[in-house]
């Protein structure tokens, strides 16, 4: 599995941007297999950063309603990585 595969899209919301300027963490979605040291190699190819900590939520679909239809959201797997003071991933760069 290449690096590109591990690491799927940023997760940008607020929180995830609170938390990258406070405690300088980013937050991923990441592939359904992979795990804390998958993730960390992932990060240091792509972004040529050694990742200080590597954390990983296990998010489970929500049920949602539109009108009388109920369905689920994807459920997915995330990772939050702490990188080393003074470094920084730009997420919107593309």
């Amino acid at each position: 599995m290449s690096a590109r595969d591990i690491i799927i899209r940023p997760i940008v919301t607020e929180k995830t941007m609170k938390l990258s300027s406070d405690e300088n963490k980013v937050t991923f979605m990441v592939a359904k297999n992979a795990n804390k040291v998958s993730v960390a190699q992932a990060i240091k190819e792509i972004y040529n950063i050694k990742a200080e900590k590597v954390n990983i939520v296990n998010v489970h679909p929500k049920t949602r309603r539109v009108g009388r239809y109920e369905g689920k959201t994807n459920a997915y797997k995330k990772a939050i990585v702490k990188l080393p003071e003074g470094q920084s991933i730009d997420i919107f760069e593309n």
